[in-house]
């Protein structure tokens, strides 16, 4: 390689950086119009296949549209509203939680002292603070509830993107330059983008379920608040379940003592576990993996840059980058980097066949 081309490449290195840096940064500023164009656009391709089935049943579109996001906008309503009711009736019971709390670990701090180990009750309330344990997933809450805000235009953009839906595969492929459709990656960018949603969404769906029905069976309060947050941080892999799981096993410690707590701990690690390790990977397959310091990683930079809905839909945005990377020949590597231990030796493996 001569010393004019490595110039030239680090040149073009150098500016490709720059580029990024100045997408981002204009991301950043227009954050109150990116966020709920984003959420629009997941929104629009989880419903798409719904929408599909129904015109399949000759349901017009225009009908299929307006039922399903009558629907989409009930269940919104009705889960702003547990969500809005919960938040205070916990913040009501709250000095209760506090007393009872210190109740549960009175044994604890009468067997330390026994040690010459003096730990006041204080200090257990600092450390054990139900309300600090609640304040992330509320946080993260009403940053959602902030964007819902705007609900009005999240839903119009929803309807617009799913009637120009069947029509932007043709779009990309002439914004391509391939009119004649034979650039296969852009169909399989929008189909691996559009199945990952909508498998992730059900099985969210289903932790979400079994966590608010084992919860009830347990005697929890506030087990739709708890259910609801477990289908949401459900999209974070490895590190939303322990999220989802703290304010939950600790109330459930304060409100009925440790073996409920502990029969709480064994309700979220089996159904992660079954969702995770089994039902999520035989309907999703191979190939979408990432690695856990990637996704801890997402969450970090989403968060940062998208506030509390870049959190939620950390993974899911970092997959869209993965599969555009996996789609095209320049950057697998990079996808690569990205995945898992098993899922870079299948990226290895499918280039190298469509290689030959």
């Amino acid at each position: 390689m001569t010393r004019a081309s490595t110039t030239s490449a680090a040149y073009r290195g150098f500016a490709v950086m720059a580029f990024v840096v100045i997408i981002l940064a204009g991301i950043k500023a227009a954050s109150p119009i990116v966020v709920p164009f984003v959420l629009s656009s997941f929104i629009a391709m989880i419903c798409n296949p719904a929408i599909g089935v129904m015109t399949k049943y000759r349901v017009p579109k225009a009908l299929a549209v307006l039922l399903l996001m009558g629907f989409i906008v009930l269940m919104g309503l009705w889960v702003a509203s547990l969500v809005g009711s919960s938040i205070n009736e916990f913040t009501k019971q709250l000095p209760l939680y506090r007393a009872q709390l210190v109740e549960q670990f009175s044994w604890i701090i009468q067997k330390l002292q026994t040690f010459n180990i003096q730990i006041s009750k204080e200090q257990v309330l600092a450390y054990f603070d139900p309300g600090m344990a609640l304040s992330m997933t509320t946080n993260m809450l009403s940053g959602m509830g902030s964007v819902m805000a705007n609900l009005f235009l999240i839903i119009l953009t929803v309807v617009f993107m799913l009637f120009e839906a069947s029509s932007l595969p043709k779009k990309l492929h002439f914004a391509l330059d391939d009119p004649d459709m034979r650039l296969k990656q852009i169909d399989r960018f929008l189909q691996s983008v559009n199945q990952y949603m909508v498998i992730k969404t059900l099985v969210s769906l289903g932790t979400g379920l079994v966590v608010g029905i084992g919860l009830s069976l347990i005697g929890v309060d506030f087990a739709l608040l708890w259910a609801v947050i477990a289908f949401l941080f459900n999209y974070i892999p490895n590190i939303g379940s322990i999220i989802a799981a703290i304010p939950a096993l600790l109330l459930a410690f304060i409100q009925l003592g440790p073996a409920a707590a502990g029969g709480t701990a064994l309700l979220y690690i089996a159904t992660n576990m079954v969702m995770g390790n089994v039902v999520e990977p035989k309907f999703m397959g191979r190939g979408l993996g990432l690695s856990t310091l990637v996704v801890f990683l997402s969450l970090i930079f989403w968060g940062w840059l998208m506030g509390s809905v870049g959190m939620l839909l950390s993974v899911p945005l970092t997959m869209v980058v993965k599969i555009a990377l996996e789609s095209s020949q320049g950057g697998k590597w990079i996808a690569i980097l990205l995945s898992d231990d098993g899922d870079d030796k299948h990226l290895v493996n499918s280039e190298s066949n469509e290689s030959k």
